[in-house]
């Protein structure tokens, strides 16, 4: 029974971790209970059991939110994500007793593989829980995310939390939580002492978060009603004062969208050209593509009122935006709130301006490190976030707060100030070094306007290398495998 607790134990500290709690340090400990539990069951189904209710504890209190969507959307995303981590508590047990050294080696490369595969796949991944996001957003680890990356730190705290057990059953193996706390510590330092900072021209950016009239229904006219209160509240900017005006995901749509809608383009370059300001839209249409699909994009105007381009996302929201295997999931009747699908973007796509480029993701798009940084390596200097969460209602604020958590690690990883722009909330200015600035409630409608620098510099480690740490991990965990070495024993062996 300990085992099976234990397992609860880290799902309690892996949640705790993340908003709405945010204790972030928490994550240094976290895996520590699940280990210590694997090393103590005697069969292989006892892992893949302690695994999955680690997983299924930990993902399903994590996002419960998500069940405001529906039984139908939480039950199979928890259920998945919590397969993955039975398959993770397998491969940790199966080398339970090994050598200390080669253990944590082997435990520390499946942790990262882990995070990696289940940030890629099935359907692009879903990036959510990922340990580095939790310990390397804590104010004053942050600062070190611009050469590790989120990923890495997942895997400095898993290489921690595993010399934590280690050394409790055998003090003799004290060096194994001495070096991981003594590489967390310098980079500490080095995080604090040169944090990431934009170094190049700055711009005056206002966001507008106009909301929605029926946050998590629907309603009569409501493209109609939220362009129009987003237009609205553009149009109360005094002239000459901002140099950039972002609308969020999904304050355009069909057939309020500039695209084959004359009106709403010329008013889109009046209120550009009357600002002297860039102005970034971002919503979705159905014109240029098929009956039953749809784009979802940011457009940017100049402030001479001409158009400068388009990003079309690139990664659509499964069973949000599209439905996978549509024609074998017919039965199931809430997949037809997605009647139609969106075609993918297929590039990163950034803006250049007279004082820097703009690069641009959205909705959960932010809180992949990996669209992020092809932003950053395409060129961009500044990141936009354009979201939505209308769809969940009063329960949007801990989708919010989590989402924000994810960018502004991706921020520090890149080494840019980002703009994240809500359609209900919460919108905030979030800079290189991860501090969250004015930001929005909830259901509200505001303007908030900051002050954001571009950068100039030569790109982070992350950005040019991007996961390098986990790849080098791979390696190191093979290496423990398959070198041979005194008291190195078969996988199956048993103490």
């Amino acid at each position: 029974m300990a085992p099976y607790i234990a397992a609860l134990a880290g799902a309690f500290l892996m949640w705790a971790s993340f908003p709405p709690l945010d204790w972030g340090f928490l994550g240094l400990a976290a895996p520590a209970p699940l280990v210590w539990g694997l090393r103590r069951i005697d069969r292989a189904s006892g892992a893949v059991a302690a695994g999955f209710l680690f997983g299924f504890a930990f993902f399903g209190t994590m996002l419960w939110w998500v069940f405001v969507l529906g039984a139908v959307a939480w039950f199979p995303l928890t259920i998945w994500l919590a397969a993955t981590s039975a398959g993770l508590g397998l491969v940790i047990w199966m080398f339970r007793v090994w050598p200390p050294l080669r253990f944590l080696l082997v435990t520390v490369g499946a942790w990262g593989l882990w995070e990696l595969a289940r940030a890629t796949v099935p359907f692009g991944g879903f990036p959510w829980g990922m340990l580095g996001f939790a310990t390397g957003g804590v104010p004053g680890f942050i600062g070190s995310v611009q050469w590790v990356g989120p990923s890495g730190w997942s895997l400095l705290s898993v290489a921690f939390a595993v010399g934590i057990v280690l050394t409790i059953e055998d003090r003799a193996n004290w060096r194994l939580l001495v070096d991981p706390a003594v590489v967390i510590l310098l980079l500490v330092l080095a995080g604090g002492l040169f944090p990431p900072r934009p170094d190049g021209d700055t711009m005056t950016v206002a966001i507008v978060q106009g909301g929605s009239p029926c946050p998590a229904t629907r309603c009569q006219n409501e493209n109609q009603r939220i362009y129009e209160r987003h237009l609205a509240l553009t149009q109360d900017i005094p002239e000459a004062e901002v140099d950039l005006v972002v609308w969020p995901e999904n304050s355009l749509g069909t057939p309020f969208e500039p695209v084959g809608n004359p009106d709403v383009e010329g008013a889109l370059k009046s209120e550009a050209r009357r600002l002297g300001a860039y102005l970034l839209v971002s919503g979705t249409r159905r014109v240029d593509v098929g009956e039953d699909e749809f784009l979802n994009v940011n457009r940017v105007y100049a402030p001479t009122g001409d158009f400068a381009g388009e990003y079309r996302k690139r990664h659509p929201v499964p069973f949000g935006e599209y439905v996978p295997f549509r024609e074998l999931l017919d039965f199931i009747p809430e997949l037809d709130r997605v009647p139609r699908d969106m075609v993918r973007g297929d590039e990163a796509t950034v803006f250049p301006t007279p004082r820097g480029v703009i690069g641009s993701v959205i909705s959960f798009e932010g809180a992949f490190s990996r669209l992020v940084r092809s932003e950053a390596r395409a060129g961009a200097g500044l990141m936009v976030v354009a979201t939505n969460e209308s769809s969940y209602g009063a329960s949007s604020w801990l989708p919010s707060d989590q989402l924000i958590g994810l960018t502004r690690v991706n921020a520090a990883a890149v080494g840019q100030d980002l703009v994240h722009a809500a359609i209900t909330g919460k919108s905030a200015f979030v800079g290189a070094d991860g501090g969250v600035g004015d930001r929005t409630d909830i259901l509200t409608e505001a303007v908030i306007v900051g002050r954001v620098t571009f950068r100039s510099g030569a790109p982070t480690l992350y950005t040019r290398l991007g996961d390098w740490l986990v790849y080098l991990a791979l390696v190191a965990a093979v290496a423990a495998i398959a070198v041979p070495g005194e008291g190195r024993p078969k996988p199956h062996s048993r103490a």
